[in-house]
């Protein structure tokens, strides 16, 4: 009996060893890394290329590993129960449903399928020549069960909404950076970038208050101690006030100026709202050559203004030269508190703590304003959803600096 059994028990052994193959297939292909086999398919790596291929076309890539591996676990627990009633008769039927459980469970499921998962791209480029095969061998059994599929759908309606939402996308890019595929640094430009899509002008724009501009018909001297005293390159032009800005100065054409009319070096520049997107603003800079736009209210009136520098400063962090005096407009003074000036836009502070912009101001200054139905005094304080807020420093009846602290309510 022992000879004749032999050849079966190598039959069953290759039958666990296909059944093992199945299971980290499956796996290997429901983890695998589109990105990484779309960099490898660009690089001329065919065996990526049609691994791609079968992953993209999942639905019949898993029916036919079903389909096979069902075949061999059948084929394997029905050998087993021959060979083992042949050695123990009816007891051997007990005995073989223990003895496959165990060895398809270890060799034929956990085994495989713990490895597939380690290194799924190289698992499934090396199944894929294999399963391709097979696919084809199967296409009919595919078929009927796609129109199984099909049938099911019409009863049990799935959602098609399949995109990678922002939030997802922020989530995956943060593990990376746990896991150590990618730094802090890039992390932070990441995800800079994504949120640069959908912040508005009103976030970044330096408000009107603080603009330093040139009047129509100052002299030569006037705005040549302006353009000393404030640092700039670029100034606005406005005639009589701030709503009637006509142009721009750069500080070059300023002293390359022939004669004392400034109107001749008087650039044109671009008005924009504030509800318009950052990441609409900097194309048309570009395309007008631009490096500043006027920000105006719905009544035509100027807000402030927007440079280019403020704009890529979204993406990158803050900017300074060897001529700025360092300025945080923000900065963590502990677990959950901030320090903020009052210059800060509102837009900005609301991102940090995840809280919707609610508010009509565009400036933490604006907004105190707002809240206190008053000008601002050293020491008011008031509470904003699960802001406590608190003017630490008054100049010119105008909130200089803001402590803000988060206290959720189910904290407090």
């Amino acid at each position: 009996m022992l000879s004749d059994s032999t050849g079966l028990i190598i039959l069953l052994g290759c039958l666990i060893a296909t059944s093992a193959f199945f299971s980290a297939t499956e796996t290997a292909f429901s983890s695998v890394n589109k990105i990484r086999l779309k960099n490898m398919a660009q690089m001329g790596d065919k065996r990526a290329r049609l691994t791609l291929n079968l992953a993209e076309d999942y639905d019949n890539l898993l029916s036919t590993i079903l389909i096979g591996n069902n075949i061999v676990n059948i084929a394997s627990s029905s050998l087993a129960t021959v060979l083992f009633v042949g050695f123990y008769g009816d007891a051997g039927i007990a005995i073989s449903t223990a003895v496959m459980t165990v060895l398809v469970l270890i060799f034929g499921e956990i085994t495989p399928k713990s490895i597939a998962k380690e290194m799924p791209e190289k698992f499934a480029m090396f199944s894929a020549p294999f399963v391709k095969t097979l696919m084809i061998v199967l296409a009919i059994f595919n078929w009927i069960f796609a129109q199984w599929k099909k049938l099911i759908s019409r009863f049990i309606k799935v959602s098609d909404d399949k995109g990678i939402t922002e939030e997802e996308l922020i989530t995956i890019v943060e593990e990376a950076a746990e896991d150590g595929g990618i730094d802090e640094h890039e992390s932070e430009l990441i995800k800079s970038a994504i949120d640069f899509t959908d912040l508005e002008v009103s976030g970044v724009l330096t408000p009107r208050t603080e603009v330093v501009a040139i009047e129509l018909g100052e002299s030569l001297e006037e705005i040549k101690e302006k353009f000393a005293e404030s640092g700039y390159s670029r100034l606005p032009v406005y005639r009589e006030t701030m709503d009637d800005v006509i142009g721009v100065v750069h500080i070059k054409d300023f002293f390359n100026l022939k004669g004392d009319d400034i109107m001749s070096c008087v650039k044109p520049v671009l008005y924009i709202t504030d509800k318009v997107k950052i990441s609409k603003l900097l194309p048309s800079l570009k395309e007008q050559k631009c490096h500043l736009a006027i920000v105006t209210d719905e009544y035509g009136g100027t807000m402030g203004i927007v440079t280019l520098e403020d704009v890529i400063e979204e993406l990158v962090g803050e900017i300074w030269d060897e001529h700025d005096d360092i300025v945080r407009e923000i900065e963590q003074t502990g677990e959950m508190t901030y320090v903020v000036e009052g210059s800060a836009s509102v837009e900005k502070v609301f991102r940090i703590f995840d809280m919707e912009n609610n508010t009509d101001s565009a400036t933490v200054h604006g907004w105190v304003t707002s809240e206190l139905e008053d000008w601002p005094k050293q020491g008011d304080n008031f509470e904003f959803e699960d802001l406590k807020v608190t003017i630490l420093e008054v100049e010119e009846r105008m909130a200089k600096k803001v402590q803000i602290v988060h206290v959720p309510k189910n904290e407090e």
